[in-house]
């Protein structure tokens, strides 16, 4: 399970990251990405809304996806992650690196300001991993405590009431 995870996780560059607002409301916002492994490397505004929601609560939930035209055939991530700022050096620079490397245009900008920009990471907590060729609803979860996966579910019973369209005679 976890190599479909990182496989997909490979496989995209955006993610929608969503916070908790001190309203209580959630927020959700497209992001660039780069992962390694299950670990996520995010670049933020240190003057977002993003920003004030993850210093008050660091828990945050991201979803990885794109578009199917066949729902059959939907894969996907829905993540429950820990994010917290990169202040180590050496990591800041190797998630620069994965960042540049996953999205090369951020190479016609300048090195981040690290008083105007915060680079996240996300630690993800629970991965669940949507796949709808294995049925409709499939999802298998798995569970991990600091660097350790602790646990994976195989797929839950998802039924959502719908059955194939009969055929037109």
């Amino acid at each position: 399970m976890e190599k479909r995870a990182i496989k997909l996780l490979d496989a995209h560059r955006l993610m929608t990251l969503a916070t908790l607002r001190a309203d209580g409301w959630p927020q959700a916002t497209m992001v660039s990405y780069a992962n390694e492994g299950l670990l996520l490397y995010f670049l933020i505004s240190r003057s977002s809304q993003k920003m004030a929601n993850i210093l008050r609560d660091s828990r945050v939930a991201i979803t990885v996806g794109r578009d199917y035209p066949d729902p059959n055939e939907i894969k996907g991530l829905s993540i429950a992650a820990i994010a917290s700022e990169v202040t180590d050096g050496d990591q800041r620079e190797r998630a620069w690196k994965l960042l540049l490397e996953r999205h090369p245009e951020f190479g016609a900008f300048a090195k981040p300001d690290l008083a105007t920009a915060a680079i996240m990471r996300a630690a993800c907590r629970m991965v669940t991993l949507i796949d709808y060729s294995k049925g409709f609803g499939h999802a298998d979860t798995i569970t991990i405590a600091g660097a350790d996966i602790v646990g994976m579910q195989p797929a839950r019973p998802d039924n959502w009431g719908l059955a194939p369209a009969p055929v037109a005679a």
